[in-house]
């Protein structure tokens, strides 16, 4: 695998920022998946290829990896900050094409995170349907506005929504709603969701899973014994990118 670190200035951004890329180094990278890895709340873009056989999976399924850097952002258009959401979601695609000649092509684009990634992950999506073929979240902040009340302390709220107020574009389960009334077009995006039994954010998991069983979504459901930690997200992960690339 060929493994490249690349900070770029991006215009959604308004500043330099760093990308990880592993890319296989014998495969056609043509027909190569691409999978779009998105770190958690205390983690930044090094976080997956530090501490999870990330690249030894890349390797083995031939895949691309591309995992950006978003800060504490929840891969949100801050009230008051940067667009991350628009960084991740639409700009930084055009910049791996330039810089790495990687051809965006949604048959084989793929997006997956952990915790705060989880919810990106799938808010890209829900969002975007027809950039990705599936996505993948694994201890996701499944219900954001449940989670948002724990990070006032330093007003971390109010900086990622106007007045601390979610609004129905950062909501997974207001998302996922707009495929069942009609107000988003388009097939729904396969997810494959994640969480061990033992983590805080397990019942809003379920509670997500169940909303989208509801609607008869694409919907794989991983649960083990585990916590919000490394050893159940590593092997999510291997479960996550056997189940979309075999």
């Amino acid at each position: 695998m060929a493994f490249f670190r690349c900070d770029l200035m991006s215009e959604s951004l308004g500043m330099t920022t760093s990308v990880l890329v592993t890319m296989p180094d014998t495969d056609d990278l043509d027909t190569a998946p691409i999978i779009y890895l998105l770190h958690g709340l205390t983690d930044n873009c090094t976080g997956w290829a530090r501490y999870t056989q990330a690249e030894h999976l890349a390797r083995t399924h031939s895949a691309i990896l591309i995992m950006p850097e978003v800060q504490r952002s929840f891969y949100t258009d801050m009230a008051c900050g940067p667009k991350y959401f628009t960084y991740v979601n639409q700009e930084l695609q055009a910049m791996v094409h330039r810089f790495f000649g990687i051809q965006p092509n949604p048959a084989r684009t793929y997006i997956m995170g952990l915790s705060m990634g989880g919810y990106g992950a799938l808010k890209c999506a829900l969002t975007a349907p027809q950039q990705y073929s599936g996505a993948a979240g694994f201890s996701s902040v499944a219900d954001i506005k449940a989670k948002l009340p724990t990070f006032s302390r330093w007003h971390e709220d109010q900086a990622l929504f106007s007045g601390g107020v979610v609004p129905p574009e950062d909501d997974l389960f207001a998302l996922a709603t707009r495929f069942a009334d009609g107000t988003q077009k388009g097939r729904m995006p396969e997810v494959f969701l994640a969480c061990g039994q033992q983590d805080g954010l397990f019942a809003d998991n379920l509670r997500l899973r169940d909303h989208l069983r509801g609607m008869d979504w694409p919907l794989t459901w991983y649960e083990a014994p585990g916590d919000h930690n490394w050893f159940f997200w590593n092997d999510a992960l291997t479960r996550a990118m056997k189940h979309f690339l075999g």
